[in-house]
């Protein structure tokens, strides 16, 4: 995938998100996985989940030269363990101690940046004020340093469900569904494709050829 995306991007900075157990077992497979997403995918930077837990895989990679995001609050990738994708993180007085603990860590670790995901705004401004690297927050109240929407919320392609923190800027998936439904309907009323959408031999003789073969 990254490979992919390498060859098309021009200006923005490419990172590798780190899937789930290709950092955690170890430090040194933490390295030698993130050095494959920079050397083979082309990434410019890495991004893992994970706070003080993983702080030691973040200094491990940085000193290695890999440039690392971290991303604490809610972690997709250990939903299961903590059983919801809602935002229950920052909400107590321990959780908000825990989150400014694991900002600091991946800060003092070498992360250049952190995502927040799914805050109270008072905690995500906090966090924010506790750390001096950039923080981007998803969910996180307007106070981090920058702010990410995943595509799919953003652009309306996804209906079934949209996290409380998701603003949809358009309605694509209605756009899509009309589309293909018209396109179906079409092919079945053998209205497409016409004589505008193909293409015409203008050889006559040819044309006398073909019909003799």
């Amino acid at each position: 995938h990254l490979r992919c995306v390498r060859r098309v991007v021009k200006r923005g900075m490419l990172i590798g998100d780190m899937p789930f157990l290709s950092f955690q077992i170890s430090k040194e497979e933490a390295v030698r996985n993130a050095g494959r997403l920079i050397k083979e995918g082309g990434a410019e930077a890495v991004k893992l989940e994970g706070g003080v837990d993983e702080a030691d895989k973040i200094q491990a990679m940085t000193r290695a030269g890999i440039p690392v995001i971290s991303h604490i609050g809610v972690q997709p990738q250990s939903v299961l363990l903590s059983g919801q994708f809602r935002a229950s993180r920052g909400k107590a007085l321990d959780d908000v101690r825990k989150l400014i603990e694991d900002a600091r860590a991946v800060e003092k670790a070498g992360a250049f940046a952190v995502v927040v995901e799914a805050v109270p705004i008072s905690v995500g401004k906090k966090i924010t004020e506790s750390i001096s690297i950039p923080t981007l927050g998803i969910g996180a109240g307007p106070h981090c340093d920058g702010q990410v929407l995943v595509t799919h919320d953003l652009l309306g392609l996804f209906t079934a469900f949209k996290p409380k923190f998701a603003k949809r800027y358009a309605q694509l998936a209605e756009t899509i569904d009309s589309a293909l439904k018209d396109f179906v309907r079409e092919v079945n009323e053998s209205s497409f494709p016409d004589d505008t959408h193909s293409y015409h031999l203008k050889d006559d003789h040819l044309l006398e050829e073909i019909e003799k073969l």
